[in-house]
């Protein structure tokens, strides 16, 4: 008696996938349409040692694993307090008038 590897039923094995990927090829119609990504820009911000420590310092404090998702998150915080600032400085102007 020979115990071999059971063969899910309804899984193709890797050769026919190959097989059908092969025969599928030289048809257009076989295919999507192609899907574009673009990658998303990165930005590089350099501070200056002493802040970088002082940063990752609390960032422990807060229980952050990486010190750049904290700052990232600080200075997402602080910009949408700007934003806000800003534009309620800018509806006060507007409401009374730039006279």
């Amino acid at each position: 008696m020979t115990i071999g590897k059971k063969k899910k039923v309804g899984q193709p094995s890797e050769r026919e996938i190959d097989l059908e990927v092969e025969a599928a090829a030289g048809n257009p119609g076989s295919w999507e349409k192609p899907v574009r990504a673009r990658r998303g820009k990165l930005a590089s911000l350099s501070i200056p040692a002493d802040l970088a420590a002082r940063a990752a310092f609390l960032a422990r404090l807060h229980r952050e694993k990486h010190v750049d998702e904290w700052l990232a998150r600080i200075i997402r915080e602080r910009v949408e307090i700007e934003e806000d600032a800003f534009a309620e400085a800018k509806r006060t102007v507007v409401a009374h008038g730039t006279s």
